[in-house]
């Protein structure tokens, strides 16, 4: 075979062979295409059709309700009255009779828990103070009460309320002071009515129109109130407490006295024991308030 002949002959043979990989090529491309978006292929499609049954589901959706977290409380109901007449409730400064006397309690007072012990077949219950207390130094030591005097209460503890909330629409407190008396309404129906006390001259329970901002079931109250009244008294333990001035005014139970339907207070809204949980319970935070004479 000649030059000529040879260079014909591999030119031939390259044409030929770069055919061949087009060809190659334009057959496979197809295989490729699984990917393109103009050609949705199964897979592509699995994710959307999962997520539309999914969606499209008429099955129930469950919703678990979060529940509140409860604290210890103990209320004295094994105790003396209001004017320490009868047997007290000793405190003691460890769980134990032979551990020294602390203070007395009367009954209704409600505290705190802040752990328990059981001692020789006896549980004792540690109380705790976790708040602004005015006289610190009056609280000296631990304080132990023994279980067969008292009865255990779960509450959520101090509630607030939040920033720009509204006031209730439903329930309605009225205070008249004229009358001394205790006035509730849900709906515009009548809920309960109370004798109560309200401040003396000196100590006015403050008139006009307020909203409970803040509940608690027990408040350590102390006396004197710097600017307001210099009468002494230190009452661990108030119990029931909706506080609706800013300067300090609360409706609460009252343990030490039974002078309900007269001025007795420094301020406060008294009342009995019993109504006072009943009007706590039912009172929420931004419950509307009214004082009038």
């Amino acid at each position: 075979m000649n030059e000529l002949a040879t260079h014909r002959l591999f030119t031939a043979v390259f044409l030929l062979a770069a055919l061949t990989s087009v060809v190659f090529f334009v057959t496979v491309l197809p295989r490729l295409n699984i990917f393109d978006r103009e050609q949705p292929v199964e897979v592509t499609n699995y994710l959307k059709e999962e997520s539309a049954v999914l969606i499209e589901s008429e099955e129930e959706t469950v919703v678990l309700p979060v529940e509140p977290v409860l604290f210890e409380y103990i209320e004295v109901i094994d105790g003396c009255g209001p004017y320490f007449n009868g047997p007290c409730l000793n405190v003691r400064s460890g769980p134990g009779q032979d551990y020294d006397k602390v203070t007395r309690l009367r009954k209704g007072i409600v505290l705190k828990v802040g752990g328990r012990v059981v001692r020789d077949g006896q549980t004792w219950y540690k109380i705790v103070f976790d708040e602004w207390i005015r006289y610190p130094e009056r609280v000296t030591g631990d304080w132990y009460v023994a279980a067969d005097y008292v009865r255990i209460l779960l509450d959520e503890g101090e509630r607030d309320l939040a920033d720009g909330a509204a006031a209730s629409s439903t329930k309605r407190i009225v205070v008249d002071r004229s009358e001394q008396m205790l006035y509730a309404y849900e709906d515009g129906e009548l809920f309960m009515s109370e004798p109560i006390s309200t401040g003396i001259e000196l100590t006015p329970t403050p008139r006009g129109t307020f909203t409970i901002f803040k509940k608690t079931p027990s408040r350590y109250m102390q006396g004197p109130l710097p600017g307001i009244s210099e009468k002494y008294y230190d009452l661990p333990g108030v119990p029931w407490n909706l506080y609706f001035s800013q300067q300090g005014a609360v409706i609460h139970g009252a343990y030490w006295h039974d002078q309900f339907g007269k001025p007795w207070s420094s301020g406060c809204v008294n009342m009995p024991l019993a109504e006072a949980q009943k009007l706590y319970t039912w009172a929420d935070v931004g419950t509307t308030v009214v004082v009038r004479d």
